[in-house]
């Protein structure tokens, strides 16, 4: 019988090479992804990827899982196009079931604003090819039955409609691009934290770590939350601040909930995922903070909010509460390509959106650092773009106006 399963070797050990011609800081899904894509993509196997912790263990595996391609901004609907269509297609890339569950997005207005909002979303949309439809009351009733429409005394007045919104596993994609890179030769170095990032005349050539210094040809940073520290290292100052994001999930409960439901007015969404769990997020903490613990007055408002939506979840059990960091620009959007420290480029920025974009940011960061030409894909998120007055807002995406 042993013969009809595969023995797989997901992630090997390798000691520290004392230089690759990539050194990648942060193992959660965008810096796995960029070595896959390196490797798989241009050839550029001599990669190590370097996390202070175990992959996946910063915002990889605190987000909720969910994706979509609906933003607002005109310069940021291909991007998250673009990373819907790879992930649709990962799974069979990678040889790893990533348990993609399209579940179609719906957008709730409780106020003439916010339905405004929503139609000028839609409007945008459909001019990238990518559909979001305006519902009536009648239509989200139908989608979503379980839904009280007149949501604890702040009615419903219509909506939006994005097919496309879907949920993966988190914690296998991070698992599945290191399982790729690694099988292409890439190094992964968990528990290898990165001390100091080193620049000689302007020019990143290495890194120190507690195993001593790491020459490269290039060093990218994708470590999200924690990028100021890293940028502090090479002499940069960043427009990010780092918020704390909080989430969590009931006890399992039946299949009923068959939609992603969102409210801006609300600022708030909810799931339920394949074990049944209701998972529930909402805005960020008002505060800039580095802190991962969970708060009381958080689970008691997103409690509030999802009772009205739903009263039927009332006497459900909170399972588990849960904090992540966001790194948030100006504008909410991200901000990635070429730093003025030659040899060391970023992906950062990604604020609440940073799952959505890990196969596409992945893809077009490694394409960029094989080539030194920045993707078009990319080119309105460049790091400069504040100091040339070319900001891409996304504030609406995120319920914030």
């Amino acid at each position: 019988m042993s013969g009809l399963f595969r023995q797989r070797e997901y992630l090997g050990s390798h000691p520290v090479k004392d230089h690759y011609d990539v050194v990648i800081i942060g193992g959660g899904g965008h810096g796995l992804a960029c070595a896959y894509y390196l490797a798989s993509r241009h050839g550029i196997t001599n990669v190590g990827v370097f996390e202070a912790s175990y992959i996946g263990s910063g915002g990889t595996g605190r987000n909720t899982t969910l994706i979509r391609a609906n933003q607002v901004a005109p310069g940021s609907v291909p991007l998250y196009r673009k990373s819907v269509e790879l992930y649709q297609t990962l799974s069979e890339e990678l040889d790893y079931n990533l348990m993609v569950s399209r579940r179609g997005l719906l957008m709730l207005a409780h106020s003439e604003h916010t339905l405004h909002n929503l139609q000028e979303r839609a409007s945008i949309n459909r001019q990238f090819r990518v559909k979001t439809e305006l519902v009536d009351r009648d239509e989200i009733q139908r989608l979503c039955p379980v839904l009280d429409i007149e949501c604890g005394g702040r009615p419903i007045v219509g909506g939006a409609y994005h097919p496309r919104g879907a949920a993966v596993r988190h914690d296998a994609v991070a698992w599945a691009y290191a399982a790729g890179a690694h099988r292409l030769g890439v190094h992964i170095h968990q528990g290898v934290p990165v001390t100091d990032v080193l620049v000689h005349n302007g020019k990143c050539v290495g890194i120190e770590t507690p195993h001593g210094k790491v020459s490269a040809g290039a060093v990218h940073s994708a470590v999200g939350g924690y990028v100021s520290t890293i940028a502090k290292m090479v002499g940069l100052r960043l427009p990010i601040a780092s918020y704390p994001l909080q989430a969590f999930v009931t006890e399992s409960y039946k299949p009923i909930l068959h939609r992603i439901v969102t409210s801006d007015d609300l600022h708030f969404y909810v799931s339920q995922t394949s074990r049944g769990e209701l998972l529930v997020g909402a805005e960020i903490d008002p505060y800039p903070s580095y802190s991962t613990r969970s708060t009381w007055p958080f689970l008691a408002s997103a409690s509030k909010r999802l009772m009205d939506m739903f009263p039927w979840t009332a006497k459900l059990r909170i399972l588990r509460q849960w904090t992540g960091l966001c790194d948030m620009t100006p504008d909410y959007s991200p901000m990635m390509g070429l730093t003025e420290v030659e040899n060391f480029t970023l992906d950062t920025g990604l604020g609440t959106w940073g799952f959505k974009l890990t196969p596409v940011n992945g893809l077009m960061l490694a394409e960029l650092i094989a080539t030194a030409r920045v993707p078009d894909l990319i080119a309105p998120f460049s790091v400069d773009r504040f100091r040339m007055d070319r900001a891409v807002s996304e504030r609406k995406s995120a319920g914030t106006h």
